[in-house]
């Protein structure tokens, strides 16, 4: 019997594109699934065209509106792990098209694997976008051709994945609790919150798939304008995710960002030798070091690895990262 898979989309006034997302997610063929739309939208756009396509007759899933009134994407994602019953639950963004296996790739990834709390799959560049990727558009993606299997018995961690094409087995959740709010867009240290979820799965005992046969196709567009405030979110973010665990007393959380402040220190180096000048440090290391500051505002939950907060770590809401929207080209 196939396990019920439940599937949460996250989205902040992205009307223009949550509808293709949900259209794509609602054609899997998966026979048992249902799809949990977390919106933070200050308008009523969203609402109006999920319930609409919620409403369309012979659906293969039950498509389910949610309201959220304070924004935050490791918010949105713990609401929506609180109010679905899937025993996987499947996350994607509100600028991604899945194809129709999607979610029958993603149990077949955990199916005879118990270990497994947690995949990622590839987030692709779509074929319509890569005209626009050759002029300089920025398309945030990950690929790679060989399935992996992170454990802490095998010791072989490393930093990967992106939330936009990612899932996880219900039971995971007895060991790390949840997503860090602190962290991730709208959070007060901005982004990384994949990078957290990850690290304390890997941490509390269950394995990480890397998974290339489940792909999906990302459609959010930054330009080179906004692509500097991106990387300083980026940058933040990395800086909080690592120093948690560092103060945790956590060695090789020291390790891997100890390696990350060397690299953004010589990159800089290197550049500097390639073009005969002096080159600035790197915004990115800079930013490492601002998400280390603000972060030590806030306490840790010492039992899950969570920030909480203080008198001067407050989980207030921070604008989201800058992303333009971009519709498939329908053939």
């Amino acid at each position: 019997m196939s396990p019920k898979i439940s599937v949460v989309i996250c989205t902040r006034d992205r009307h223009d594109l949550i509808g293709q997302a949900v259209e794509s997610v609602m054609a899997c063929d998966y026979p048992a699934f249902d799809l949990h739309v977390m919106d933070q939208s200050t308008g009523d756009e969203t609402k109006q065209i999920v319930e609409a396509l919620a409403a369309r007759p012979g659906s293969r899933c039950r498509v389910v509106y949610h309201h959220l009134d304070k924004a935050g994407l490791s918010r949105a994602y713990n609401a929506g792990i609180a109010v679905s019953d899937g025993e996987l639950i499947a996350f994607t963004d509100d600028d991604v098209i899945v194809p129709a296996d999607w979610l029958s790739q993603i149990a077949r990834s955990f199916d005879g694997d118990p270990e497994a709390g947690l995949l990622y799959g590839q987030v692709c560049v779509p074929a319509s976008l890569e005209d626009q990727v050759r002029r300089g558009v920025i398309v945030p993606s990950l690929t790679w051709d060989r399935r992996e299997r992170l454990s802490r018995r095998d010791g072989n961690y490393k930093v990967w994945g992106m939330g936009a094409d990612m899932a996880i087995r219900r039971t995971l959740l007895d060991r790390v609790w949840g997503f860090d709010e602190a962290l991730g867009g709208g959070g007060p240290l901005r982004s990384s919150q994949d990078y957290d979820f990850a690290y304390r799965t890997y941490r509390f005992g269950m394995a990480i798939l890397l998974e290339p046969a489940v792909k999906v196709d990302h459609y959010g567009t930054r330009t080179q304008e906004q692509w500097p405030l991106t990387m300083k979110n980026y940058g933040i973010g990395d800086g909080a995710f690592y120093s948690k665990h560092v103060r945790c007393g956590d060695l090789l959380a020291l390790r891997l960002f100890s390696a990350i402040l060397l690299r953004s220190f010589l990159q800089p180096v290197a550049w500097s030798l390639k073009q005969r000048r002096l080159v600035g440090r790197g915004d990115y290391g800079r930013h490492l070091w601002e998400g280390v500051r603000a972060a030590s505002k806030f306490a840790i939950d010492p039992r899950f690895r969570l920030y909480r907060e203080t008198a001067s770590g407050k989980m207030t809401v921070t604008d989201a990262n800058a992303v333009t929207a971009a519709a498939p080209r329908r053939e």
